[in-house]
């Protein structure tokens, strides 16, 4: 293969975003001998702190420099990158709320293949990258084979690639920021409106018992809270919960909700879709509670059990209660 693999680093506040390991693990699935670049895009003020952690992990980190970066304004940021990108490249994007918004466009102007919401690479074979993508709300595994000979800009479903575990390395850092020239939009940023406090702040709870559709009712979440109870963790919840009143929004888990990195997370009753996987960060183990034997968050969780989340888990809360009373 001779394709040079990109990587796009999601960062704030000078901090790195975990799916910036996640690239470089999916870049090692295209290619077992690639030396995939990472590019670092923000104001001065940041990236180079960025650039700095980064370089740890990717032994080339492109960096672009500009005040006009300070929101990561989508349609500013593909100019810049069809600027400093060759021709023929695959770019790799996290599947985000962001990435969703820069990837398209970016083929465009880079005269390249599109694939979005990627969970599986299957390597390449000629001029194809083979890769699997979720379709109907991940009812599908769709396998596809896309031709990268003009190259591809892949949007990478956060959480689908585990990092691997490697030393750190000495990357180089190169600044790009003068071949980007003037860059110009049509949109620009406003304001952030920063959400109510809550009452309970699932960002810091080590533990979340995380319910979805499959909790059927409202009077059915105290099974949830007793089951949270015993393990000295906190009930969250996906968007349906959310939009039925069951829970207030500051429990909502996913790219329109929280941001979340317990170290364990028990999903009972979610399906698994991006957008609620988006909003787990840190590489949680993950219990999946499914009656569904095909839901996604099958594909991605470290022990599956398939029964009802209803019966199961006064059970489980029953046993972690007995098992507190033996070590006590």
């Amino acid at each position: 293969m001779t394709a040079r693999i990109f990587a796009y680093i999601v960062h704030k506040a000078g901090v790195v975003d975990d799916t910036a390991a996640e690239l470089f693990a999916a870049a090692k699935k295209i290619d077992a001998a690639a030396s995939p670049t990472a590019i670092v895009v923000g104001t001065s003020a940041e990236v180079d702190a960025v650039c700095t952690s980064v370089a740890a992990t990717f032994p080339e980190v492109w960096k672009i420099a500009s005040d006009s970066l300070a929101y990561p304004n989508a349609e500013l940021i593909r100019q810049a990158l069809a600027k400093i990108i060759p021709q023929g490249s695959i770019v790799l994007v996290p599947h985000n709320h962001f990435g969703i918004d820069l990837g398209p466009g970016l083929s465009i102007k880079l005269n390249a293949a599109f694939v979005s919401d990627v969970v599986g690479i299957d390597g390449i074979d000629g001029s194809y990258l083979k890769a699997v993508r979720q379709e109907f709300g991940g009812a599908v595994s769709a396998h596809v084979r896309c031709n990268i000979a003009s190259g591809a800009v892949v949007n990478v479903r956060p959480g689908a690639f585990k990092p691997a575990d490697a030393a750190p390395v000495a990357g180089t850092v190169v600044d790009k920021s003068a071949e980007i020239g003037t860059l110009t939009a049509k949109r620009r940023y406003l304001t952030t409106i920063v959400p109510e406090a809550a009452d309970v702040d699932i960002t810091k709870e080590a533990v979340l018992v995380s319910v979805g559709r499959g909790i059927g009712e409202k009077d059915n979440l105290s099974i949830a809270e007793e089951l949270a109870e015993a393990l000295g963790a906190v009930v969250s919840c996906s968007r349906p919960v959310v939009d039925a009143k069951w829970l207030p929004k500051s429990r909502q888990v996913g790219s329109s909700g929280q941001t979340v990195k317990p170290k364990v997370y028990l999903a009972c009753g979610i399906s698994g879709s991006f957008q609620h996987l988006a909003g787990l960060k840190g590489n949680p183990f993950i219990v999946a509670i499914n009656k569904n034997p095909k839901a996604p968050i099958f594909q991605v969780a470290d022990v599956g059990i398939v029964t009802d989340m209803l019966e199961f888990m006064p059970e489980l809360a029953e046993k972690v209660r007995e098992a507190k009373k033996v070590t006590a």
